[in-house]
């Protein structure tokens, strides 16, 4: 297990060392995950000692959300004094999401026959 937690701070390490040499606009964690995602296409299989670290992670995954509850608390005033702007925001992304990933679905799928083979 410390082998596959090894490999996942390396990728991550990795990540943030390309985002910033090359001063991407993406956080080095993402780019961490895209290097993991690269590795595990290339080996076809994932590492059991991989597998265990990832899933004592996700097992314990909502600790994860402690910290953005603390932020959440600490800046009450502000989120309280911009709470219209937040809101905004909030529904317009939503939107917009809902309509690329109605377009991309649309797109990826044009040429699908949807009549089940019949």
């Amino acid at each position: 297990m410390l082998a596959g937690l090894l490999l996942l701070l390396v990728c991550q390490l990795l990540g943030e060392w390309i985002v910033l040499a090359l001063a991407l606009p993406v956080p080095g964690p993402v780019m961490g995950m895209v290097l993991l995602l690269i590795a595990l296409i290339v080996a076809k299989r994932v590492p059991e000692a991989v597998r265990m670290s990832a899933e004592g992670l996700l097992r314990h995954l909502a600790l994860l959300f402690v910290p953005a509850g603390v932020g959440l608390m600490v800046h009450a005033e502000l989120i309280a004094a911009e709470w219209l702007v937040i809101l905004l925001a909030l529904v317009v992304s939503t939107v917009v999401t809902i309509v690329v990933t109605a377009l991309v679905l649309k797109y990826l799928t044009r040429n699908m026959d949807m009549s089940g083979g019949k």
